[in-house]
């Protein structure tokens, strides 16, 4: 595989399973220095041994511990290039009207807050770098962003509200004449480890792929390896002119509408 990333130091969040996972093994096969965080400290443990990336056990709604991470990171390494915003949740979600105040607050505060500071830490981190201010940090959206659901009303909301961070955060970088870009990715459904189990759990595995992969008029599911070969070109140079954009990757899900 190609090294375009030799040299380059990145953060993923929510790196210990699903999209997250497969980020790591993506950026260090491309030759990043990789820190990921999480909770999960057995499955943390199987990765690094798998891959050779550092785990640090971290929450990203934790706004007191960022200052020590970052600081951790830049001492190791000295300099941050890339960063994944990828930690998220749809635990206590529901409908507008069943959701309650406290599983609002858990799903907003992991994929709006901590998506917020992570890219907030990681800018002013890449801000430091020796040679100027150089980074790309992508925030891990969906689809439904901009196709809401009516029974994940929190997770709907925080996905579309981080579309509008990475834009404000990329036009503040511009401003400032930062190298920093930050962008958005936005997957349809992804057959991730956790969707495979629910297909295989559900009383009609056949029905239920069936049903997840007719979202898409491409017929399938995105894989995880897809979504991580996106956020690696992101954070290549190849990408240096993208910044406060969105990449769709949802086989047209939401390109339109079928004829009928």
């Amino acid at each position: 595989m190609e090294q375009r990333l030799q040299g380059k130091v990145a953060l993923v969040t929510g790196g210990t399973s699903g999209i997250g996972a497969g980020t790591v093994r993506r950026l260090r096969a491309e030759g990043a220095r990789v820190i990921f965080t999480g909770s999960n400290q057995s499955a943390a443990d199987g990765i690094v041994t798998e891959t050779g990336a550092e785990f640090i056990r971290h929450d990203v709604t934790d706004a007191a511990a960022w200052g020590g991470l970052m600081t951790e990171i830049l001492e190791r390494h000295g300099r941050l290039d890339t960063a994944f915003a990828n930690a998220g949740t749809e635990s206590g979600d529901g409908s507008i009207e069943s959701i309650t105040i406290e599983g609002w607050n858990t799903v907003i505060g992991v994929n709006l807050t901590g998506v917020m500071l992570t890219v907030q830490h990681a800018m002013r981190a890449m801000a430091t770098n020796p040679g100027g201010p150089t980074g790309s940090i992508i925030v891990n959206s969906s689809m439904n962003a901009h196709r809401a659901m009516g029974n994940f009303l929190a997770y709907s909301v925080s996905k579309a509200a981080v579309v509008a961070l990475v834009k404000s955060s990329a036009v503040h970088a511009g401003n400032r004449k930062y190298k920093i870009r930050v962008n958005a990715v936005l997957p349809g459904v992804v057959e991730t480890a956790l969707i495979a189990n629910l297909i295989d759990k559900s009383g009609d595995p056949v029905a239920t792929r069936a049903a997840y992969e007719g979202l898409s008029p491409m017929g399938r599911m995105a894989s995880v390896e897809e979504i991580a070969g996106m956020v690696a070109w992101l954070a290549s140079d190849e990408a240096r002119f993208c910044s406060g954009s969105e990449f769709t990757m949802d086989g047209a899900s939401t390109a339109g509408m079928n004829g009928v």
